[in-house]
């Protein structure tokens, strides 16, 4: 094949007159091969005991929160039980299985795959019946041996009316059972994890307002429906019946135990859910409207987080209105008479009921009275909000929808988000007892001007979003105001908790190192 010249130290390649191989060429070329097999060696050391960028970002404990949403019922339409979740211990073929039916999207696309560790709360949710939660709703049938609805589309509306307004634990649960579906566009504050230990809170989700109304009030109506032999207890024990069943299932769980339920969330938003155990399990969070009818060690601002009702009177969308337009000076309509902190009601009707430009009526019932209350509303320069049987009202909510001023007469109201809203900026404030001094209230809003309250109009239009609740929520909506109000609240809890573990009998380096005692 190769051809050797005499006399010379070259050598030719048949077919090619003009390339010839000199001896330095083949020795160069030797020792480049020689280069390439020891660096192919070196490479491949390297990769044995290092794991590349690449590989890493595709880990199996990286496509967890992935691989959940094909293994979990709550967000496919498959048959897999909710109780079966993927676990950290997958082997390498189930990750590559699952990966072919896992669309992780193309990083420029824009379009989001769903929360992920990565947001500002880690919360585990425990699987409790139906009957705790979707189940108080007519529209939701569970399939046989099922938990959760099987995907987005089948959450059941929450019922309407005057129910509505105590329905946080709704939308917190509704956005938290979705935290993790692909192509989620909705922000990503709270995130649901597959185990406890790894979460920093552990919510509860049950319907705690919801069942106080469905079960704990017997009415006339309610009479009429089930018969004259009807038993008044039947509804008040279905409800007390559900918190004996929550309170035995906590405290049995080790996630209670950890903790002793300092860093459980729960919604007892209406001031008369959860009453017959709410005490028993006050170390847990509480998301609440008020502080009225709680003894200090069962609820309080330090550790529980105030939630905005869900206002019943629609949104005052395209407000064109002005100063001028709005020929009403102060607008209430509503119950007049009222117990404890309420009484201040009666007596501000007797000073502005004859007061010209002043709407200050009862309540009326039915539809008839949400049409008058948004007609009025809308048409009005400042809203009363006093203090009814507890501090807070829906009016508030109802005022800043409408955007009318409100005028806050309630001297322990606590309101929500207020560590992160100047309520004063879009707000009056007045003391209950200046308030009921002649003249006050009235001469204090008619020398309101025009361009003073033009500015807290302005800053209604952008604040109300902050009192929307909605699924899917969005941005700084009333959902992720109240997890972030919530997130704000575990430094304190982390802090509590780990001084309790300072004289525990078994501590955690004893028994990483000296095993179980």
């Amino acid at each position: 094949m190769w051809k050797l010249s005499k006399g010379s130290g070259n050598r030719t390649v048949p077919g090619f007159k003009d390339f010839t191989v000199r001896k330095g060429h083949v020795i160069l070329g030797f020792a480049f091969c020689v280069i390439c097999v020891i660096a192919g060696l070196s490479c491949s050391y390297r990769l044995s005991n290092s794991e590349p960028t690449e590989v890493r970002r595709l880990s199996t404990g990286s496509l967890l929160p992935h691989l959940r949403i094909l293994t979990s019922q709550a967000y496919s339409d498959d048959e897999v039980p909710t109780t079966e979740r993927a676990s950290e211990s997958m082997d390498s073929r189930t990750v590559v299985e699952s990966l072919e039916d896992v669309k992780l999207g193309d990083e420029n696309d824009g379009v989001p795959q769903g929360c992920d560790s990565n947001a500002e709360l880690k919360v585990y949710m425990y699987d409790l019946p139906p009957e705790f939660h979707y189940g108080m709703i007519s529209a939701f049938e569970p399939k046989i041996g099922k938990i959760w609805p099987a995907n987005a589309s089948q959450i059941p509306p929450y019922p309407g009316g005057l129910y509505q307004q105590h329905s946080p634990e709704y939308w917190l649960t509704s956005d938290l059972l979705t935290s993790n579906m692909q192509n989620r566009e909705a922000p990503c504050t709270a995130f649901r994890v597959e185990r406890w230990e790894d979460a920093d809170f552990v919510f509860v989700p049950f319907f705690a307002s919801l069942s106080y109304n469905r079960y704990g009030k017997v009415t006339d109506q309610m009479l009429v429906e089930e018969g004259s032999n009807m038993k008044h207890s039947l509804y008040k024990d279905k409800n007390e019946e559900l918190q004996a069943k929550l309170v035995q299932y906590l405290e049995k769980h080790p996630a209670w135990k950890a903790s002793n339920g300092k860093n459980h969330v729960m919604v007892i938003h209406h001031p008369n859910s959860m009453q017959a155990v709410r005490d028993r399990l006050r170390n847990a969070l509480y998301v609440v409207s008020d502080f009225g009818r709680y003894e200090n060690e069962t609820a309080n601002i330090r550790k529980d987080v105030v939630a905005p009702y869900k206002h019943v009177l629609p949104t005052f969308t395209d407000d064109s209105s002005s100063f001028h337009t709005r020929s009403t000076v102060v607008y209430f309509q509503g119950s007049i008479v009222r117990k404890e902190g309420g009484k201040i009601r009666h007596e501000l009707y007797d000073l502005l009921k004859d007061e010209p430009d002043v709407h200050f009526t009862t309540g009326i019932t039915a539809s008839e009275g949400f049409h008058s209350a948004t007609r009025g509303m809308r048409s009005s320069r400042f809203c009363l909000n006093l203090a009814g049987d507890t501090p807070s009202s829906n009016r508030l909510f109802d005022s800043i929808a409408s955007h009318c001023v409100p005028v806050i007469i309630s001297d322990d109201l606590e309101l929500p988000f207020e560590d992160d809203l100047n309520y004063s900026s879009f707000c009056i404030f007045i003391n209950s007892t200046r308030a009921l001094q002649p003249g006050y209230v009235i001469n204090l809003l008619r020398n309101v001007s025009s361009e003073e309250w033009t500015l807290m109009w302005e800053r209604l239009l952008v604040v109300e979003r902050h009192f929307e609740y909605q699924f899917p929520s969005v941005a700084n909506d009333a959902v992720n105001m109240v997890w972030k109000a919530i997130a704000r609240k575990l430094p304190a809890i982390r802090l509590t908790i780990n001084k309790e573990r300072r004289y525990m009998a078994k501590p955690s380096w004893r028994r990483s190192k000296l095993g179980a005692m």
